[in-house]
């Protein structure tokens, strides 16, 4: 009798919770939007480079209020919200535009389990987009700028006895301010998409020692067959061990260790190389020692990759993967979601787009001014998919919209606007750093911001220097980096070269086809070109990928379709927005796309 009045109390509990939330618009949907489960959202843990076995999720209800800019927090809030799903976006059940002149507040209560009380605990937000103040008990904790890296805070000084208050102000100026914001615009239309303020990635609490490690930096190096691992150590003390175990799936392959202080240089016999073809990767454990004995644990994994670039016979400058020719072709990612807006409505949705790229037989992927969570990297590395990383562009500059804001060929920013660029850049090279499949770092889409580009370029190869760094992908095209990235819309052409580098089409194509009943809006929806089925769009791709192998042999070392999925009002994708639809031929593509991979192979 006790487990049945348990059951009942469950049931009335979930649909209780249910009552209070809804999808609010009437906007096109993806299939997994009908799978959010309110009470539990984006349940998955957050990140999968660094694993310890406790945590908690924040996600789900959480109260909100749109207020004026600079007002005090609200006696009385607006409704519910779903966390961790943007304030305009259906799936938070707001959809609500918030703009420069306001800001939004949350606030949610949670407990802290007994077990944790003797640990200290990690308050983690996966992203808030823009400015972050955030306040536990009615203390003022901290603060955050930034829309696109995560940051956490110690809370453990500012726990209450039993239940815990947390609230969070959010302040985004999107397109009206001079930080990094990608395609968000207040005015969305054309090219320029929907903004989102607030919360969009993970909310999580996580219990760790007072003498712990904080992040993990993991290099691999197939030439000595090593991989070098530092870590980022909180607490510890001379004569701390840092020990590190390799796994080749259960089996142990390799066991050292080091002073925590210490660069570990891990020699393995024999690695077996990740690529996108055999995406193979070693499971590690990495603890940190005093004494002999444990004071912290977490799990990790690598990947033995190389990507480099060297002139092949006839003089032209290859990226090589593994020290081998290879040739990257992929699509241009937004990461849009017509219900979610920069927010996937599940892990599944997250990692369908990779697989379906792979299927359309892509190996990589270009994201686009946007930064993902990190399980969308955990996802690239496990399906075997190159990432080119773009930093999302920002301040008042739409590209050619602001041509007065440009002096000669470059951006002007106010010294606020570099520091942030800069502060955001490293943040997101950082977190990301360890993730395999990411191998270039693409610091100015076009001449969106662009600014100081030899500055910010040198200053990349120096952060990363194991990766290539494409300086302005179709950009001003300023002799620094590893790759000269063309864009030529809507057919290929090399119609610059450069023989000391690498020469690249980092877009074309954007082939359209609206398709009723998939539209996000009525009218106004464009491609590059645009055709009236799927059959026209498919023998279009095709003609391009001709064109397209012969400019392989002719120079090219990469190229990028525009795109993966329409979004909002562009209808160019292989997918429509609510990847209800694939509108070309799966098949035909993928064949037509090994034929272009494999020209490197037939030299």
């Amino acid at each position: 009798m006790a487990k049945r009045r348990f059951f009942f109390l469950a049931l009335l509990i979930i649909s209780t919770v249910s009552a209070q939330w809804k999808p609010a618009g009437e906007k096109i949907k993806t299939p997994w939007a009908g799978q959010v489960n309110p009470e539990n959202p984006l349940p998955e843990y957050p990140r999968p480079i660094m694993v310890r076995t406790d945590w908690k999720s924040l996600n789900g209800l959480w109260e909100y209020a749109i207020t004026e800019y600079g007002s005090p927090k609200p006696q009385k809030f607006d409704g519910k919200i779903l966390v961790p799903f943007p304030v305009e976006s259906s799936l938070s059940g707001v959809m609500k535009q918030v703009g420069s002149d306001k800001e939004v507040w949350y606030e949610t209560r949670f407990t802290v389990s007994q077990n944790w009380r003797h640990e200290s605990i990690l308050l983690h937000f996966g992203a808030v987009d823009w400015k972050a103040d955030v306040w536990l008990n009615d203390i003022k904790i901290g603060s955050h700028l930034g829309g696109y890296a995560p940051f956490s805070f110690d809370i453990s000084p500012f726990l209450a006895l039993e239940n815990q208050k947390l609230t969070v102000r959010v302040w985004d100026p999107t397109s009206d301010g001079p930080q990094p914001r990608g395609k968000q615009v207040n005015d969305p239309k054309g090219i320029w998409y929907t903004p989102v303020t607030g919360i969009w990635q993970t909310v999580w609490l996580e219990p760790v020692p007072d003498t712990r490690i904080n992040a993990l930096k993991t290099t691999p190096d197939i030439d000595l067959k090593a991989v070098k691992v530092s870590g980022d150590l909180h607490g510890a003390l001379y004569g701390d061990i840092i020990e590190i175990v390799v796994f080749d799936g259960q089996t142990k392959v390799v066991q050292t260790r080091a002073s925590a202080s210490e660069e570990v240089e891990v020699k393995l016999m024999n690695p077996k190389l990740w690529s996108p073809e055999s995406p193979f990767l070693y499971d590690m454990t990495v603890r940190l020692l005093r004494d002999e004995k444990v004071v912290d644990e977490i799990k990790s994994y690598f990947a033995m990759r190389k990507i480099s670039t060297k002139k092949d016979e006839n003089g032209i400058m290859r990226m090589q993967l593994n020290n081998e020719d290879y040739f990257q072709f992929g699509t241009l990612d937004q990461g849009w979601w017509p219900d979610g807006l920069y927010t996937a409505p599940t892990d599944d949705a997250l990692k369908h787009d990779i697989i379906k790229t792979k299927e359309y037989g892509f190996n990589m992927i270009r994201k686009h001014v946007k930064v993902e969570p990190q399980r969308w990297y955990r996802h690239c590395d496990e399906i075997g998919m190159l990432v080119w990383q773009d930093m999302p562009n920002g301040d008042r500059s739409n590209g050619w919209q602001n041509k007065k804001m440009f002096d000669g060929n470059e951006f002007q920013r106010t010294p606020e606007s570099e520091k942030i660029y800069r502060t955001e850049w490293q943040e997101i090279i950082d977190f990301l750093y360890s993730y395999p499949s990411i191998v270039v770092w693409v610091p100015f889409n076009e001449a969106w911001g662009q600014f100081k580009t030899e500055e910010i370029t040198a200053w990349t190869k120096n952060h990363d220097p194991s990766r290539l760094v494409n300086s302005a992908s179709g950009g001003n095209h300023i002799k620094t980096g590893d790759i000269l990235d063309l864009h030529n819309y809507p057919e290929p052409d090399l119609y610059l070269y450069d023989a000391d580098r690498v020469t690249v089409l980092g877009e074309y194509g954007g082939i359209g086809l609206p398709l009723e009943g998939h539209l996000w809006q009525q009218g106004k929806n464009w491609g590059y070109v645009k055709f009236k089925n799927s059959k026209e769009v498919t023998d279009e791709y095709v003609k391009y990928a001709r064109i397209l192998k012969k400019l392989v042999i002719g120079g090219f070392s990469a190229a990028i379709y525009t795109q993966t999925t329409d979004v909002e009002g562009e209808v160019n994708g292989l997918m429509t927005y609510d990847r209800r639809v694939d509108k070309l031929s799966i098949d035909t593509v993928r064949q037509a796309n090994r034929g272009v991979i494999e020209v490197l192979n037939e030299k």
